[in-house]
């Protein structure tokens, strides 16, 4: 029985050959129909492309019938976005949806040296010569041709692609030199069932924002619509009525005769390049052959349906219209097209079975890349004082504080200030860190002193905010954005998760996006604002892999260690959560009320870094020699040292550690302090399952074949509640104390 995919094939050949002309066909520079730039050369090209990009598909899915192939998603049915590929420029972005086909084989047209059959191969067989992914996924993406990968994207590549086109205006504005002309612009497609998708409507409504609010976004969303989200259908007219009439967003329409979509597309690429505003490009397209190779369209689709859809195949129907119009003949169609599949099948005999990835560290080498000599370096670069005193004013922040140490809030604040000054590639935004200074006004005064262009508001939306980093990053920007509490980014997890930190892993190193996410978190506001106030679980970073996670517990810290992130994100491309304690901001005190020992002296630049596996340590306030190591961070750092102070009272000596990085955990240095000490107490102000530390740093510890008597104390599971039944679910230090006790009786 024949396959679907045989049948497609067969009758394309059959219409490519029946394809009827008036006559003798025109001269290559001629155009297709008068006034048209669509000649018979580039249509020529252009069915080339299309024809390509099928028989990959075909290929694809003959190899995986061998287990030589690993990824069937088609773009069979979507071969129009080859006009998109043509119509636009290497040097503009493109983020794209996994039935691109068309689009990348055009777009390679215009690369020399570039083999979009050799690569795509490559990369569907998880080829390690791949030469984008090396094998991690079946990818669309390519340096030369400006096309940073997307995995299987739900739409969630939407608000970077908006980044982008922001970042591109921006850095007009500030004269900052980008590896891409100022008049480019950000392609973006994605499929029909995916613009309902909470991250495409953050990504158009970021950018009809920015167009109202005058910054500007140059981007042109494609939706590719072939009414089918796998076996559910968009609603006839859905996208139209959907996006047709919103005010800030340019809707051009695309269907018909290749003719008339090349016209559409050329029009809504001209415009978004002429106005530097967002516009919607809607190309209907059909899909053939089910969602991927797995899957039985004939389940939920009758036979008379898919044949309708089958009989619309744009190949066929580019063919026959290019041969009414005198551009081709049927003969010569079916010559190309029979010519383009042997070339196809006959490369991915030669190629199928390449090498893949060997090993564990092959495939997660570009993951979380680390350079420490360079970042060291990098973290302690600091301009003359001249320089700083030009930019800051002659009151410098370490002089300010000879006769007054600061508290955390302040030695951030000076730390973002020297950051800006001495990196012009560096960007703060976020809502309310503008004007305002952010909400326990930790940016004050940088918008004043660095301007709009480089310390501005955003809308309120984490998905936004998130993607607007990714595209800064792209471009050569260092983004320093700012998510007002930790409960707020699980409102944009993915952004992080699915896209920030997996860009470097799916492009092998070759598309990074540096960025040091400042996060205000955990909990101890007295019950300020309930569990969105105080979410004291980091699970949902801790999960991701390559994420760095630094967590200050005191303000001289919290500046080195965020000149360090700065450093780790500028030098190895990395994402780095930079998660600051609200509670700690503003504390002055460690043990008394008005004892001051929580204030600190503002580290000048040029201070020692704090790169991950560098540990606080403070042994016990008796001098005596330590039996028991209090491992923490942040609030429970400082709890841990009023701990100490009352088990000296009772004879207890305790060493306390302070994780400071959260991801990459100092697991060597724990599990070497906790077998000098002999007994080892970890203190932990998150949720006890899987919400901070705890259970991370006994099993690595363990592994490391320490057998000190272990506890720990850990938050319950449980949100954190308003007002003063918020300490019934936290640690508190009378809790340490009685854990100590209980360790030191063992």
């Amino acid at each position: 029985m024949r396959t679907r995919v045989e049948i497609v094939q067969d009758r394309l050949q059959r219409r490519l050959g029946r394809a009827d002309g008036p006559g003798p066909v025109l001269a290559d520079v001629d155009p297709v129909v008068e006034g048209s730039s669509l000649t018979v050369a580039r249509a020529h090209d252009l069915l080339t492309d299309m024809l390509t990009s099928r028989s990959l598909d075909v290929a694809a899915r003959r190899l995986k019938a061998s287990g030589q192939s690993y990824y069937t998603i088609s773009s069979a049915g979507h071969e129009a976005n080859a006009v998109i590929g043509a119509l636009t420029r290497p040097t503009d972005p493109a983020f794209l949806h996994y039935r691109s086909g068309g689009f990348v084989m055009s777009r390679s047209r215009q690369i020399p040296g570039v083999d979009p059959v050799r690569d795509t191969i490559r990369s569907f067989t998880a080829a390690a010569s791949d030469p984008i992914a090396e094998g991690r996924h079946k990818v669309w993406g390519s340096v030369a041709g400006w096309i940073p990968p997307q995995t299987s994207t739900i739409a969630s590549h939407l608000p970077k692609a908006v980044g982008t086109a922001f970042a591109i205006e921006r850095a007009r504005r500030l004269g900052y030199a980008l590896d891409v002309p100022e008049d480019a612009i950000v392609v973006c497609s994605y499929g029909d069932a995916s613009a309902n998708h909470a991250s495409a409507l953050a990504g158009i409504n970021a950018a009809r924002y920015s167009q109202r609010r005058g910054a500007r976004a140059p981007v042109v969303f494609v939706c590719e619509d072939n009414g089918l989200g796998i076996s559910v259908d968009t609603p006839r007219r859905w996208i139209n009525a959907s996006f047709s009439g919103l005010p800030h967003l340019k809707y051009v329409p695309a269907e018909g005769d290749i003719d008339e979509v090349w016209a559409a597309v050329e029009e809504a690429v001209e415009h978004c390049r002429r106005t530097r505003g967002p516009v919607l490009l809607h190309l209907k397209t059909v899909r053939l052959w089910g969602h991927a190779g797995s899957d039985v369209e004939a389940t939920y689709r009758t036979l008379p349906e898919i044949e309708t859809d089958e009989e619309r195949d744009p190949i066929a129907l580019a063919g026959e219209r290019l041969a009414a119009l005198g551009a081709a003949d049927g003969d010569g169609m079916a010559l190309l097209a029979a010519e383009v599949d042997e070339r196809v099948q006959r490369a991915a005999d030669v190629l199928a079975g390449g090498a893949t990835l060997p090993d564990r560290a092959a495939v997660m080498a570009p993951l979380a890349p680390w350079h420490p000599d360079e970042m060291a370096a990098d973290a302690v670069g600091a301009l003359p004082d001249d320089e700083r005193r030009a930019v800051l004013g002659e009151d410098l922040p370490e002089d300010a504080t000879a006769p007054a140490r600061r508290t955390m809030a302040a030695h951030i604040n000076a730390a973002l200030h020297d950051e800006l000054a001495r990196r012009p590639e560096a960007l703060v935004f976020g809502e309310d860190v503008g004007r305002k200074g952010g909400v326990y006004h930790v940016t004050a005064g940088l918008q004043q002193r660095f301007g709009l262009d480089r310390v501005f508001d955003t809308l309120l939306d984490e998905t936004t905010i998130l993607g607007v980093a990714q595209g800064a990053a792209l471009l050569g920007f260092l983004p320093i954005p700012e998510i007002q509490y930790l409960a707020y980014v699980h409102n944009a997890l993915d952004q992080i998760r699915g896209e920030a930190a997996s860009l470097s892993f799916f492009s092998a190193g070759q598309y990074t996006n540096p960025m040091v996410v400042r996060i205000a978190g955990l909990a101890y506001q007295k019950g300020f604002g309930g569990h969105f106030h105080n979410d004291n679980s980091i699970g949902a970073l801790r999960d991701i892999p390559g994420l760095a996670i630094a967590c200050p517990s005191r303000g001289d810290e919290a500046a080195r260690l965020l000149r360090t992130a700065m450093a780790m994100a500028a030098i190895d491309g990395r994402v780095v959560a930079f998660l600051e304690p609200i509670a700690l901001y503003h504390e002055k005190d460690l043990h008394q009320p008005g004892d001051g020992e929580w204030l600190f002296d503002y580290p000048a630049p040029g201070a020692e870094p704090l790169l991950p596996g560098d540990v606080g340590i403070y042994d016990p306030p008796s001098g005596a020699e330590p039996t028991m190591l209090i491992v923490s961070y942040a609030n429970g750092l400082r709890m841990s040292l009023q701990a100490a102070e009352l088990l000296a009272e009772q004879g207890v000596a305790a060493r306390v550690l302070d994780l400071r990085w959260l991801s990459p955990l100092p697991l060597e240095a724990v599990a070497r302090q906790s077998e000098a000490c002999g007994r080892l107490l970890v203190v932990d102000e998150c949720r006890a399952t899987a919400g901070g530390v705890a259970d991370a740093l006994l099993a690595g510890t363990i592994e490391r074949g320490v057998t000190v008597p272990m506890s720990t104390v850990r938050a319950a599971d449980s949100f954190v509640p308003l007002g003063p039944a918020a300490d019934t679910v936290l640690v508190d230090t009378g809790q340490v104390v009685a854990a100590a006790l209980d360790l030191a009786a063992r």
